[in-house]
Formats: C-alpha cells, structure tokens, sequence
C-alpha cells in the first residue's frame, strides 16, 4: 500500500468510528482517540494525539481520561520521560467485553432500576385505585414487565455470549445461519 493509501484509510476509520461512537452516545472525539490509538503501531502522547486529531489539550486530555476509566486504553510511562502515553486495547474480543460492560452499566441498568422503582410505586398504590386508574395501572405493570423480560433476556444472551468467547461466537453465529436457511 502506499503511504497515501495508508493515511487515506486511516482518515476513514477514524471518522467513521468517530461517527458510530457518536450515535451510541459518547463524544465523536472520545471515539476518533480510540481510534487512532486502535491503528497505532506505538503509544501515543497527548500531544501525538491532539496534533493528528487536531483537537484542544483540553478535549485531548478529557477524552483520554475517559477512555481510560472505560479501560479501553491504558496509560503507558516511559522512563526518562516525564510526558504520558497511551495505548488501546488491541484484542476485539475484549474491546467488545469492555464496551458492553460498561454501556450495560451506563446504560441499561439504570433503566431497568427506573422501571423496578416504577412497577413497586405502582404496586404500592394500586389497590387503592378506582377504575380507570387502576386499569391504566395494570397497562403499565403489563408493559414494564415485558420491557423488565426483554433486558432480562437480552443480559443473558450478552452474559452467555461473553462467556463462549470468540470460537463460541464463531459456532453460535454458525448454528443460527443454519437454522435461519
């Protein structure tokens, strides 16, 4: 490949993970340093990532310190220098363990501990209803229940998934394109 080959499709990633990490929530910037560091063959510094990226030391020093705490990247010391480093996790399978885990976290378990919280209200006030309140209550029980199945649910696949790890991954996805002829 030529250099400007490689510089054209690092461009690239880098913008379109920008893009993904943005519609899943988190800062466009926060997902062009992990991408960066991702392709990067050497742990980069602040300064490193601030001139390619061309973003603040500001914004540079936020996100990396949120990629760390995610624990995508790790900071990196070198003796004799005083400035920091970073380095991504190189291995997919335990980017995708991180990224889920934490997005569990962020994400779902705060819902399903609004929609617990919600169902116990409304068990705890329900007999008390009169019609149509309490038939509206029980609207409501029905629906959170099904949206509570549906994490349930889903928090299993993701645990069992997780547990396969990738040569299980290779034979679920296997299994599921044969019964989905």
């Amino acid at each position: 490949m030529l250099p400007s080959a490689l510089e054209a499709s690092e461009n690239l990633f880098i913008r379109r993970w920008g893009e993904m990490g943005a519609s899943w929530g988190i800062s466009r910037t926060m997902a062009e340093i992990h991408a960066l560091l991702y392709l990067s063959s050497e742990p980069l510094c602040t300064d490193d990532v601030m001139e390619r990226l061309e973003v603040s030391r500001g914004n540079a020093s936020m996100n990396l310190r949120q990629l760390v705490n995610w624990g995508l990247i790790q900071r990196i010391h070198r003796r004799g220098d005083r400035k920091e480093y970073f380095d991504a996790e190189r291995d997919v399978w335990g980017m995708f363990d991180t990224i889920t885990r934490e997005r569990r976290r962020r994400e779902v378990e705060p819902i399903v501990e609004t929609i617990e919280r919600c169902q116990a209200m409304i068990e705890k006030e329900k007999a008390n209803l009169k019609s149509p309140a309490k038939e509206q209550a029980e609207v409501y029980l029905q629906r959170f229940r099904a949206m509570l199945e549906f994490f349930e649910s889903m928090n299993s696949m993701f645990n069992l998934l997780m547990r396969t790890g990738p040569e299980g991954l290779k034979k679920i996805t296997g299994l599921l394109r044969k019964t989905m002829k």
